[in-house]
């Protein structure tokens, strides 16, 4: 019989396909489609993906690839009650300094627009909670878009504070190069 609640688990291998098209959602999402450089290629390299192990009765999901600098991030998929990929939770480890601690750095959270209001996102950040958890982290933290307010909201209604006194910083592209000291 089948069950009535999603189903959330590590990435396989297999749901790169899924996974791109979810990143290419969200991006649409947010404008900036024109930005996406992911690959199905450019995810099979960089993503540590879980074992094809089928998951036991406890939850528990075989043996993951681990994780290393050409491949630090980990991808949790949630499957529709008929099994339909619906949202993804990317995510990299992170850690503390002040706390001494591990934690999680949410990279992208997106469930379908035609998904959304079943609980799903909730779901995919209780499952990045139970793992800070489980390793005994600090935190799990994330940036949200400011115009984004259906998230931000959503977001402090589940608990989460707004850093207003850190600012975001990047440095990528040409002045990437320029500053590892290419041309």
């Amino acid at each position: 019989m089948a069950s009535d609640k999603p189903t959330i688990r590590f990435a396989r291998r297999e749901d790169v396909s899924a996974i791109l098209q979810l990143i290419r959602e969200l991006a649409d999402y947010e404008h900036a489609i024109d930005s996406v450089e992911a690959t199905e290629e450019k995810l099979l390299a960089t993503i540590a993906f879980a074992s094809t192990t089928p998951q036991a009765a406890d939850g528990v999901v075989g043996p993951t690839e681990p994780t290393s600098p050409s491949r630090p991030a980990r991808c949790l998929v949630l499957f529709t009650p008929e099994g339909v990929p619906a949202g993804i939770a990317l995510y990299f480890y992170n850690y503390s300094t002040w706390r001494a601690r591990p934690g999680i750095y949410l990279e992208d959270l997106f469930v379908s627009p035609t998904q959304r209001k079943k609980g799903y996102g909730r779901k995919l950040l209780e499952a990045l909670a139970k793992e800070v958890v489980a390793m005994g982290g600090g935190r799990l933290e994330w940036s949200v878009l400011k115009w984004n307010e259906p998230s931000i909201k959503f977001y402090e209604s589940i608990g989460a504070t707004m850093m207003n006194e850190w600012v975001g910083m990047r440095v990528d592209g040409e002045e990437l190069v320029k500053l590892a000291g290419g041309n």
